[in-house]
C-alpha cells in the first residue's frame, strides 16, 4: 500500500485502501475487496475510523464494520471520534448506523456495570440463573 501512495502515511494508505475497496465492491473484485477490507482493519485510528464505518455500511463489509463499531464503542475513543468531519459525514450518509453503535455503547456499559457487581439478583425467565448463566433444568 506504501508503494501506491508513495508514502509511508497511514492516514494515507486508509485513503487509498478505501477508496479502491470502493472500487473493488463496483466491479466485483471480490478477492481486492478482502484485502482492502483487512487492511483497513488493521489500520483502524480515530480520525479515520467514521468515514471506515460508513464505506463498511455501503459496502456491505460486515467484518469492518464491525471492527469500527468496537472501536469507536469504547470509552476512550467515543468523544475523539464524534469530534472529527469524518463522523459528521457519517450522520449523514448511515444514520442507521448510529443506532448500532449507541448498541454497541450499550453494551459495553452493561458489561462494566456487571463486571463491578451492580447486576441486580433475580432470577430471568429465560433459562439462566441469578449469575446469567444458561441453566438446563434436570430430567426427573
Amino acid at each position: 500500500m506504501e508503494e501506491l501512495v508513495g508514502s509511508t502515511s497511514k492516514w494515507a494508505s486508509t485513503l487509498v485502501a478505501q477508496h479502491l475497496l470502493a472500487a473493488a465492491d463496483r466491479y466485483a473484485l471480490e478477492r481486492m475487496r478482502l484485502l482492502c477490507e483487512a487492511k483497513l482493519c488493521e489500520g483502524v485510528a480515530i480520525n479515520t475510523v467514521a468515514t471506515t464505518l460508513a464505506l463498511a455500511e455501503q459496502h456491505n463489509c460486515l467484518h469492518l464494520k464491525s471492527v469500527c463499531l468496537k472501536f469507536v464503542a469504547l470509552p476512550e475513543n467515543l468523544k475523539a471520534v464524534m469530534q472529527t468531519e469524518g463522523f459528521e459525514y457519517l450522520k449523514e450518509s448511515c444514520p442507521g448506523v448510529l443506532t448500532e453503535l449507541l448498541q454497541y455503547v450499550a453494551r459495553i456499559g452493561e458489561h462494566s456495570v456487571i463486571a463491578c457487581g451492580y447486576r441486580r439478583k433475580e432470577a430471568p425467565l429465560d433459562g439462566s440463573d441469578v449469575n446469567g448463566r444458561r441453566v438446563k433444568p434436570r430430567l426427573q
